[in-house]
């Protein structure tokens, strides 16, 4: 199949971006750096890459200098060691943060989903290298489990517009809250964005192992969620209880009329909140 292209926005802001690359077992992991200031390490959710944070990174890189790293096995880099989990995904990304980034300059890292259970054990791995540690949307808390519908699935005798129904129909059930709100930039990320996952991090949404690792973590944790996210059962405020039980600084936040992808579907709204919490305004 010809691969799906990515959106003319995400070339363009990729092209604004500096390269930099370290160690993930046998390969590399990719991460890209815009703007100056204090750091601020984003990591994505799962199948997905940096491109998560498309509506995130042109806010912030006025106000401070932004890292959007592609996690192990997804994006650019190269899968992680063995056993594939989200620590050994966690290692890798400390050790790429500790040699980008010094100690002293005390990092913010906020992770999306997948991106926050790989953040919990590179902030455990880090200990006070980083300032803060922020967790959006992020699974794996102990709340009841969320029977979605079965994704689609694409196939090679599909069109490119059927393929992009496809990507779309994925984005409507776990996603956006509101459909009206899915576009051509989010489906074609979601394309590509899947062509290129090779991690596969849906099994690791079960359970409680984010809530019983944070008690690990030592800096501050901050979270922010979608009001209407489908994975928060019953509430957001369970995930907020569920993460106050080891960190009872916890400071949260809920961004009205957003699901799953937030900082994608409320952009403004959620961009002003983490300004906020990690103190950039």
């Amino acid at each position: 199949m010809k691969p799906i292209a990515l959106p003319a926005s995400a070339v363009s802001l990729e092209a604004l971006s500096q390269h930099h690359a370290t160690p993930c077992d046998t390969g590399t992991m990719a991460w890209r750096r815009w703007g100056e200031g204090a750091p601020v390490v984003l990591l994505h959710g799962g199948s997905g890459s940096w491109t998560h944070w498309i509506r995130t990174i042109p806010f912030l890189a006025g106000r401070c200098e932004v890292w959007a790293a592609d996690l192990p096995g997804l994006g650019d880099s190269a899968m992680p060691p063995a056993p594939h989990t989200p620590e050994s995904c966690g290692r890798v990304v400390a050790h790429g943060l500790r040699a980008l980034i010094p100690r002293e300059r005390r990092a913010h890292l906020v992770g999306f989903s997948f991106g926050g259970h790989v953040g919990t054990y590179a902030a455990i791995e880090l200990a006070d290298w980083i300032a803060d540690f922020t967790i959006v949307g992020s699974s794996a808390l102990g709340l009841p489990f969320v029977r979605l519908e079965e994704f689609p699935k694409e196939r090679t005798s599909m069109s490119e517009e059927q393929r992009l129904a496809v990507h779309r129909r994925t984005l409507e059930i776990l996603m956006l809250a509101d459909p009206g709100r899915i576009d051509e930039e989010a489906t074609r990320l979601q394309a590509v964005n899947i062509a290129k996952a090779r991690f596969r991090s849906r099994e690791f949404a079960l359970g409680d192992d984010i809530r019983r690792q944070l008690a690990r973590v030592t800096v501050p944790v901050r979270a922010i969620w979608g009001a209407r996210d489908v994975l928060a059962q019953p509430s957001p405020e369970a995930a907020f209880a569920a993460i106050r039980a080891t960190h009872p600084e916890l400071v949260a936040r809920t961004v009205p009329d957003a699901g799953h992808w937030v900082m994608y579907e409320q952009a403004e709204a959620f961009n002003h909140e983490l300004a906020v919490m990690l103190r950039l305004r």
